[in-house]
């Protein structure tokens, strides 16, 4: 009786620690209060934006995606995520976040995914987590259109993402490499070569 006391005052402890570490009052306390805002959006709800066109024709570019929750969007100083539709054929560039992990969602279609050393086609459910500093691209290899969901475990990457787009509505402007390069620097990432592209 007494040893399932005193593992139930040590269970108690634990999860008083626990919540304590993580409360709301010590983010006050450390002048680091939330400013942002909830949401609920729709499918079609966001900032929705149009890629530029790769001067070297060197990877068919996907030609929308919605970020739908980051900093400029509703202040979140955590999270990013979005959404995105690769058309037959379109992929996402090899690239790697050099500060945020990221997960993707396959809701839809047939995504040829490499990430690191690995290479695996992923369908409907498929999820992949890319840790930072890990390689990645992805290209859609069916006959439908790819749907999926980023997030990202930090701010960041959405600034290379604007940089790489125009709002929609916009006629999407030419991309050379090295403007790709540039825009990626901001967002904290790094593109790889033409000859290391999904597909080559």
């Amino acid at each position: 009786m007494k040893s399932k006391a005193v593992r139930s005052l040590a269970t108690t402890i634990a999860l008083l620690v626990l919540v304590l570490s993580s409360s709301p009052v010590q983010s006050i306390q450390s002048g680091s209060q939330t400013s942002a805002k909830p949401l609920l959006l729709g499918r079609n709800e966001g900032e929705l934006r149009t890629r530029r066109i790769h001067a070297d024709a060197s990877v068919p570019a996907s030609s929308q995606f919605m970020l739908k929750v980051s900093p400029k969007n509703n202040g979140s100083q955590h999270l990013v995520a979005g959404t995105e539709e690769l058309a037959p054929g379109a992929a996402i560039p090899k690239h790697r976040h050099l500060a945020q992990d990221e997960i993707v969602l396959i809701h839809s279609g047939k995504a040829r995914v490499w990430l690191g050393d690995q290479e695996r086609d992923l369908h409907a459910g498929g999820l992949v987590f890319i840790p930072e500093n890990t390689w990645v691209s992805l290209k859609n290899v069916g006959t439908d259109p790819i749907s999926l969901t980023f997030i990202f475990s930090a701010p960041g990457f959405e600034d290379t993402m604007r940089c790489n787009s125009v709002p929609a509505g916009e006629k999407p402007t030419q991309i050379t490499p090295e403007q790709q390069k540039e825009c990626a620097h901001l967002g904290h990432a790094e593109s790889a070569g033409r000859a290391e592209q999904p597909g080559k």
